[in-house]
């Protein structure tokens, strides 16, 4: 008797198609996914690069802001100097800062303490407005 060879998807009871005798699988059908994964990548990087874009635009923020707080830094100290050497605590403290910061500086002197507020590089106004540094130095007179 000729055995017959038939795949999934016949009635039950058929032999298998390695030929075992065995019954089938209740004639089920192979199914497909519910879901096609193809181009799930694509859909994934593009929703992660502005993700990353963004997360690159707030890093370079913070370290202008951490470069503008060494400046005022060395520009307030730079001021104190001056001061104590009877000098302009000001313009000494304009002269440490890079051409950049003329229009983002403001200084003070209140006694014998040089303060100096510098407004970080930014692409965004009111983001530098509030990531604005101060910082502030004391001179004593070598008398």
């Amino acid at each position: 008797m000729a055995e017959s060879r038939r795949w999934a998807g016949g009635p039950v009871g058929s032999p298998d198609p390695v030929g075992s005798g065995g019954p089938q699988r209740c004639g089920r059908v192979a199914r497909r996914p519910l879901r096609d994964e193809a181009g799930q990548a694509s859909v994934e990087l593009v929703a992660a690069v502005p993700a990353l874009i963004l997360a690159a635009l707030i890093s370079l923020q913070l370290l202008a802001t951490g470069y503008a707080l060494a400046l005022a830094d060395g520009a307030a100290e730079a001021g104190a100097l001056a001061l104590a050497q009877g000098g302009s605590a000001a313009e000494a403290a304009r002269d440490a800062l890079p051409g950049w910061a003329d229009d983002n500086v403001s200084v003070a002197v209140e006694g014998d303490e040089v303060i100096v507020h510098l407004r970080p590089p930014s692409p965004f106004g009111t983001i530098a407005d509030h990531l604005a540094v101060t910082s502030m130095a004391s001179a004593r007179s070598a008398e």
